[in-house]
C-alpha cells in the first residue's frame, strides 16, 4: 500500500524558513514533489524532482524554495526560505509510481506565515 507522510508544516514569521518532508513507501517513485492549494483556488505546482535529480520549480517560488530528495529513503524535501504571508496555504506531497502508473497525494500540511 502506497503511503505519503508529510511533516514540517507550522507557523513561521515572515522572512523565516521551514523545511517540509514527505516520506513515501509502497512503491518506486520516478517523480516526487510538492503542490500547494489556497482556499477556493486550484492546486498549483511548487516544485518536483525526478529520481535522477532534475528539478522543476514554479517561477513564483524560484530562488526561495528548493526541492530535493533522498532516493534511499524515498523522501522528498521542500526547503522554504524568505517566506511571505502569501505562502500561507496547505502544501501537498505528490509522487508518481512507475510500478502502479499512478499519481499519489499526501494529506497536506499547513504552512502559516504570520507575525
Amino acid at each position: 500500500q502506497v503511503q505519503l507522510v508529510e511533516s514540517g508544516g507550522g507557523l513561521v514569521q515572515p522572512g523565516g524558513s521551514l523545511r517540509l518532508s514527505c516520506a513515501a513507501s509502497g512503491s518506486i517513485f520516478s517523480i516526487m514533489g510538492w503542490y500547494r492549494q489556497a482556499p477556493g483556488k486550484q492546486r498549483e505546482l511548487v516544485g518536483t524532482i525526478t529520481n535522477g535529480g532534475n528539478t522543476n520549480v514554479a517561477d513564483s517560488v524560484k530562488g526561495r524554495f528548493t526541492v530535493s530528495r533522498d532516493n534511499a529513503k524515498n523522501t522528498v524535501y521542500l526547503q522554504m526560505n524568505s517566506l511571505k504571508p502569501e505562502d500561507t496555504v496547505v502544501y501537498y506531497c505528490n509522487a508518481y509510481s512507475n510500478v502502479h502508473r499512478m499519481n499519489y497525494w499526501g494529506k497536506g500540511t499547513l504552512v502559516t506565515v504570520s507575525a
